[in-house]
C-alpha cells in the first residue's frame, strides 16, 4: 500500500506544540504482561521512506504517523523518527489520537530521507465486552457518541444496491457476527491487485472494479459497516506478512490498513486476509478514513519531486 504524499506548495501549515529533541522523537514503555494463554510477539519494524527532487528544494513542511501506540492490546517499548537533512522535530497528538511527528527544512536540499524504527509487543485484545443488540446501536446515546464514526466520508461512502447486498449478506446475525460477515463478504468480492488504486480512490470506485489494495477493503469494509448502523473506523499500520516467522529474521513488510467497530467494545479485523488483529499486527493510528491517518504526509516549495521509495522491514524479536 502506497505510505506517502507530497505535494508542491508554498501554503505554510499551522504551528504545532510540544518540542522534542532534534532528528528523534523517543519513546518508551514497560512491556504489558499478557494474560494467560494469550499469546504476543515482539517486532521490530523499521520504515525508510526517501524523496528525491529535480533540483534544490528550498523549504517542506512534514507530518509524520510513524508512532506505534499504547493501548491494552499493544506496547510500544522504543520509537525514533529519524530525518536526513536533520531537522527540528515537535510531536503532538492529533484529534484522533495518533502521534503524530511533524518537523520543517528551511536549507536547499534534494533528498529527503526518513527512517522510523519502533519495537513492539503486540497480541489480541485481551477481552471483549458483551456483545450489544441492534436496537442499543440505534440509541441516542450511541449515535451521538460515535456520531463520527457512523457517518460516512467521500473515501467511505457505498451506494444502496451495495448496502442492500450486504444487508442479505448478514442476515439476523448479532453486532458482532455482523461485522465478520461484512468483511468476508468485501474479501469474497473483491481481488488485492497491488497498484491498481492509490490514495484518491474512493470505496465505491474500487468496489465497481473488482479490485483493490488493503486501504481500498478497508474503506468499503467501514463504509458497509457504517451503512448498517455500527461505528466503524479505519486503522493505519504494519503487518507481518508471516504467521509463522522465525524469530530474529527480518522480512520485508507492509504498511497496513484494517478496520475496528464498536458493538459493545471495539473489535479489529482485517478484511485483506481475513483475519483478527493480534500478533502480527501493529497499530498507528485511526480515523474516519485514510485522510486522517497517512503514515507521511508533507508539501515543498521547489523543483517537482522525481519520486520516491518506501521500504518496511519487518523482525519478530521474541
Amino acid at each position: 500500500m502506497s505510505a506517502m504524499t507530497q505535494s508542491q506548495s508554498q501554503r505554510v501549515p499551522e504551528p504545532v506544540t510540544g518540542p522534542l529533541p532534534r532528528a528523534a522523537v523517543p519513546q518508551t514503555a514497560q512491556p504489558a504482561s499478557a494474560p494467560a494463554g494469550v499469546e504476543r510477539w515482539r517486532l521490530q519494524v523499521v520504515h525508510r521512506t526517501k524523496f528525491s527532487y529535480a533540483g534544490p528544494v528550498r523549504s517542506s513542511y512534514n507530518e509524520a504517523r510513524m508512532t506505534p501506540e499504547n493501548s491494552t492490546r499493544q506496547t510500544t517499548l522504543r520509537s525514533r523518527v529519524e530525518v536526513e537533512p536533520a531537522a527540528t522535530m515537535q510531536a503532538y497528538r492529533d484529534y484522533w489520537g495518533s502521534t503524530v511527528t511533524a518537523f520543517d527544512l528551511h536549507g536547499p536540499h534534494r533528498e529527503l530521507s526518513l527512517v522510523a524504527t519502533s519495537v513492539v509487543e503486540a497480541g489480541p485484545e485481551p477481552e471483549q465486552a458483551p456483545v450489544v443488540d441492534w436496537a442499543e446501536l440505534a440509541t441516542p446515546d450511541v449515535l451521538d457518541r460515535f456520531g463520527e464514526m457512523l457517518a460516512p466520508t467521500r473515501l467511505t461512502a457505498m451506494d444502496p444496491p451495495v448496502v442492500r447486498a450486504v444487508r442479505e449478506a448478514v442476515g439476523d446475525a448479532d453486532p458482532r457476527e455482523a461485522g465478520y460477515r461484512v468483511c468476508r463478504f468485501v474479501h469474497d468480492h473483491m481481488q488485492y491487485l497491488s497498484g491498481s488504486t492509490h490514495v484518491k480512490t474512493t470505496a465505491m470506485q474500487a468496489w465497481t472494479s473488482g479490485r483493490g489494495v488493503c486501504q481500498d477493503m478497508a474503506h468499503v469494509s467501514v463504509g458497509l459497516l457504517r451503512a448498517l448502523g455500527i461505528p466503524a473506523r479505519y486503522v493505519s499500520g504494519y503487518l507481518h506478512p508471516r504467521p509463522g516467522a522465525a524469530i530474529g529474521e527480518p522480512v520485508k513488510g507492509e504498511s497496513h490498513a484494517w478496520v475496528e467497530w464498536w458493538d459493545g467494545s471495539w473489535t479489529g479485523y482485517d478484511p485483506t486476509n481475513v483475519v483478527e488483529v493480534a500478533t502480527r499486527h501493529v497499530t498507528l493510528g485511526r480515523g474516519r478514513d485514510y485522510k486522517d491517518v497517512p503514515p507521511l504526509k508533507g508539501i515543498f516549495s521547489g523543483p517537482r519531486s522525481e519520486g520516491h521509495s518506501v521500504v518496511v522491514e519487518v523482525t519478530r524479536l521474541a
